[in-house]
């Protein structure tokens, strides 16, 4: 069969791969359609320090159940299904304390192990999250980004009436702010350096745009808020030297949010976030977010589908890449179609 392999850092292919089967405990999916994350970007790049190659990429997919795997009887062969790529011990601290995302052992499908850019994959019966009818294959494909999203917010404890504030207009700023906006947030500014992403943003129902690229960010937040500052701050930038800024923006008593895994060292003045009792925390991948954002899904209180600018066979996915890495204004989501 078919799939998307990286072999090394800059170096991947469309390869013939052997039919792998259902292991005891694991599902065989056969996957209809995966979006290229930003994360698989970082993989081909060789930035991304717990990949082992070669690796079948993929992390955002679902498809149709094909087999199942001794010991798996609450699957069921030609269920539509959707999958969760957090694997965890169960065992260490995070796990027993209900924080598995940060399991000491943790795997990620489409990192430690193949993923989803393949026609088919096998995957822990325990990850494998059923559809309700009405949700496309399409549309379950792109429900990982969301539980990111869903997961920040958590991790900021958002309280009734709070602003938020979105740095980065890109797939995972757009997807905090339609899970912001289903959970009840109004007032959500989002700021960024590229118009069009402003434009999706507020297509999207933001209720402001900033481009920080032409506007005073600070002296505009200072007026909107009266010299208060941003109750809730997400960081979907990724971009380690707008740390500082994001500090002065908060306001007192603010909760900021990160989730970028760029290496570089931010500069953070310990006087702003003492003075102001801010509360910083990262945020990775998900914790069991899966039921939430495929109910908000179903109930068509999110619109994953306005995130894809493109739908593009398995075949054409080294062109999605090139595309990618050198034009990456003229794409939002990438949606790679594998199956039926």
């Amino acid at each position: 069969m078919q799939a998307f392999q990286v072999r090394a850092a800059h170096d991947y292919h469309l390869a013939e791969i052997e039919l792998p089967q259902a292991a005891p405990g694991e599902v065989l999916v056969r996957v209809a359609f995966a979006g290229i994350c930003g994360s698989d970007m970082h993989i081909i790049h060789g930035d991304n320090a717990f990949v082992r190659f070669p690796r079948i990429t993929g992390h955002e997919f679902a498809g149709i159940v094909e087999a199942v795997g001794d010991g798996v009887d609450d699957v069921a062969i030609g269920e539509r299904v959707c999958i969760d790529p957090v694997i965890n011990c169960g065992e260490c601290y995070p796990c027993r304390i209900g924080r598995p995302n940060v399991c000491t052992a943790l795997e990620v499908i489409g990192v430690h192990r193949n993923g989803g850019f393949e026609e088919q994959v096998s995957v822990p019966a325990g990850n494998v999250h059923r559809l309700p009818e009405g949700l496309g294959l399409d549309a379950a494909a792109l429900v990982e980004p969301y539980t990111i999203a869903a997961n920040v917010l958590e991790r900021m404890q958002p309280l009734p009436d709070d602003r938020l504030m979105i740095f980065g207009a890109g797939v995972i700023g757009l997807t905090i702010l339609q899970v912001a906006k289903a959970q009840g947030i109004d007032d959500i500014t989002v700021s960024d350096v590229i118009d069009t992403r402003l434009e999706t943003a507020r297509e999207l129902g933001a209720t402001r745009t900033i481009n920080g690229r032409h506007e005073d960010l600070e002296a505009v937040v200072a007026e909107m808020t009266g010299g208060e500052g941003m109750p809730l701050i997400a960081d979907a930038a990724c971009v380690p030297a707008l740390l500082p800024q994001i500090l002065r923006l908060a306001s007192p008593a603010g909760r900021i949010g990160l989730l970028g895994f760029n290496p570089t060292p931010s500069d953070l003045v310990q006087l702003e976030v003492i003075k102001k009792e801010l509360t910083i925390v990262g945020s990775r991948l998900n914790n069991r977010k899966f039921p939430e954002v495929i109910e908000l899904m179903a109930s068509q209180r999110l619109d994953p589908l306005a995130l894809v600018s493109h739908r593009l066979p398995l075949a054409e996915m080294p062109g999605a890449i090139d595309m990618l890495d050198h034009h990456p204004e003229k794409a939002r989501k990438v949606l790679i179609r594998i199956g039926t």
